[in-house]
């Protein structure tokens, strides 16, 4: 019976129930490893006994309000009066993943099968099989620097924000009652700038690939700096065929497309 906090060792996975917090570093018993304990990692549980059974709730990041409310549940047990009505809820990350698709995404994003769709399949392949409150800010960095090694920061960035608004529904819903994970995680620099133009022959090899339809397309986007959103959104009334401009309705811009 006590008050502790989980740890996971990140090469082995195995997971540890310490109730030092003080510790800064830990060995793993199982491949010897030493790997660090943040402060901002725990997350604090109670233990106790109930009619003969053993019950566990997770509280959150304050080890002073677990010991609080660890005593009162003693009081609660020793007087007849604990119920065992505030019992953790506790939900796999896949599931809430579904729900958060469900009744947010196609709900706010009409591009959510090719945006969000997208996100959360790469997040459940790295989450899945975890409770939601087993996702810490360590391994949300550890997602951060898996990802970082296969794409762009940006793509990692963008990855990370719909994690963030996943656990904050999850919060606004009921469903986790601890701190967002992603919080403490900062999110990369990004770069923008273009790193190169097509070269004269890298143009032509690319034009010579393309069927009539899609010349067209990537002709318009190579003189433009278009999108394919944008090229495919045009309309006649969009081009101004004297002046040579194309106008962007969703953006204050205009395009001269006969300039040289």
């Amino acid at each position: 019976m006590g008050v502790y906090y989980r740890a996971t060792c990140p090469h082995c996975q195995k997971r540890y129930e310490l109730v030092d917090d003080r510790l800064k570093s830990f060995q793993c018993e199982q491949c010897a490893m030493v790997f660090p304990i943040k402060a901002q990692d725990r997350n604090f549980y109670i233990d106790f006994s109930a009619s003969g059974k053993r019950k566990r709730e997770h509280i959150g990041p304050s080890k002073v309000l677990a010991e609080t409310i660890l005593k009162k549940r003693v009081v609660e047990v020793a007087e007849g009066k604990y119920l065992d009505v505030k019992k953790e809820s506790r939900i796999k990350f896949e599931d809430f993943a579904a729900e958060y698709l469900e009744l947010h995404c196609k709900t706010n994003n009409k591009s959510w099968l090719k945006t969000d769709s997208q996100l959360i399949t790469v997040l459940k392949r790295h989450f899945s099989g975890k409770y939601l409150d087993e996702i810490t800010p360590h391994l949300v960095e550890k997602f951060k620097s898996d990802r970082i090694a296969e794409v762009a920061p940006a793509t990692v960035n963008r990855q990370l924000a719909c994690l963030k608004s996943l656990f904050n529904k999850a919060i606004a819903w009921n469903k986790f009652n601890g701190s967002n994970p992603v919080k403490a995680v900062k999110l990369f620099k990004e770069n923008n700038q273009r790193l190169r133009f097509l070269e004269r022959e890298e143009i032509s090899k690319l034009l010579s690939v393309c069927n009539r339809t899609l010349r067209t397309i990537v002709i318009v986007a190579l003189n433009t700096g278009m999108r394919r959103g944008e090229i495919l959104g045009l309309k006649w009334r969009d081009l101004d065929v004297k002046r040579g401009v194309i106008y962007l309705q969703n953006t204050n811009s205009t395009l001269d497309i006969f300039s040289e």
